[in-house]
């Protein structure tokens, strides 16, 4: 069966220059990422791993191989008959081989279905509204980082004038004691400056509320749901590979020695086809969640910038402050340093 798997996969030519780069394809970056993704996804040889038989799987169990050493010591130190003590080490590297052998041969089978898949040779799973649902939140997500980029620079931005306006408003101060003729100018503009300043340090407070609510939404909420579409697109690559093993032994004779493998194919399948449509609920389900969190989330936000934003640049204090309370904002005592999150930027 490998045999014939690896003939029609030589079909393909793919010509090779003197340096040994592939020459006459156009460069796919997605491809290349899948395949380097496909291919650091195997077992840690440092540590026994009993794997879930994935690719890009993780561990269910981990035995530390500080044990072997020493039994292997022990081995070269002593001959004679095989004693117990070192039955655990074979199976341990029994364990380790076959390991190795399953990633080795999930890694074939999915690198196979995703070249496959790239030059049109293969069929996929396809689900059209899932899919749209996906791109759709992409998008969404680049859109609301730019949102938060944006946010973040106007703080920035109007931090500076705040404690320009507060450096201002002490000068006026202390020119107005130096200067007896002016004193009365040189005092309602200090007054005027430390006003700004104060309704300034207010909407800083309703911009930084904003800004740490888009954070948790792009980077924590958003990122979680993306997290998981990964793992559902790595389960749909492994179903369709699995899928298609099986669809190739099917098509071919059956006897004494390929019902074995064939009845090996289809347990596999069942296996990858049950965690193809687990993750697919499980990204239905966060999709859903997600959207509804959205909306509540900036419907509150935007209602709150807009709010604040219009009372300050009409110079409504009273409005601007009653905006941070009906939000519950608390706006950080005057001070000289910056707010805490500029400074993790």
């Amino acid at each position: 069966m490998t045999d014939g798997i690896m003939g029609k996969a030589a079909t393909m030519e793919i010509a090779i220059n003197s340096n040994g780069d592939t020459a006459g394809l156009p460069e796919d970056d997605s491809l290349e990422q899948d395949l380097q993704q496909v291919m650091v996804s195997g077992p840690n040889l440092n540590e026994t791993s009993i794997v879930s038989g994935g690719y890009g799987g993780t561990a269910e169990a981990i035995i530390a191989t500080g044990t072997i050493k020493g039994s292997t010591n022990i081995h070269q130190s002593q001959s004679g008959p095989v004693t117990s003590g070192e039955e655990p080490v074979r199976g341990i590297a029994g364990e380790k081989f076959d390991i190795v052998r399953k990633w080795g041969i999930n890694t074939y089978k999915c690198t196979k279905q995703m070249i496959s898949e790239r030059f049109g040779r293969g069929s996929r799973t396809v689900d059209l509204e899932l899919e749209a649902q996906i791109e759709v939140l992409r998008d969404t997500k680049r859109k609301y980082e730019n949102v938060l980029r944006l946010a973040r620079a106007l703080t920035n931005h109007f931090y500076n004038m705040v404690q320009t306006q507060r450096a201002l408003g002490e000068s006026f101060s202390d020119l107005s004691q130096k200067s007896p003729e002016l004193q009365e100018e040189f005092g309602y503009n200090a007054d005027t400056q430390k006003l700004l300043c104060k309704n300034g340090e207010t909407l800083l407070g309703a911009i930084n509320f904003f800004v740490s609510s888009i954070n948790t939404l792009v980077n924590k909420t958003m990122e979680d749901t993306l997290l998981t579409i990964k793992l559902f697109e790595n389960a749909r690559l492994e179903y369709d590979a699995y899928r298609t093993d099986l669809e190739e032994l099917n098509l071919g004779p059956r006897d004494s020695l390929t019902l074995p493998k064939i009845d090996l194919a289809q347990q596999l399948y069942l296996v990858h086809k049950e965690k193809y449509e687990r993750l697919r609920n499980d990204v239905t389900i966060k999709l859903k969640f997600l959207e509804e969190n959205k909306v509540k989330v900036m419907h509150k936000q935007l209602l709150l910038f807009h709010n604040a934003i219009s009372a300050y640049f009409a110079g409504n204090q009273q409005q601007l402050e009653q905006t941070l309370k009906q939000f519950n904002v608390k706006v950080k005592v005057s001070g000289s340093e910056k707010p805490s999150w500029l400074e993790e930027q």
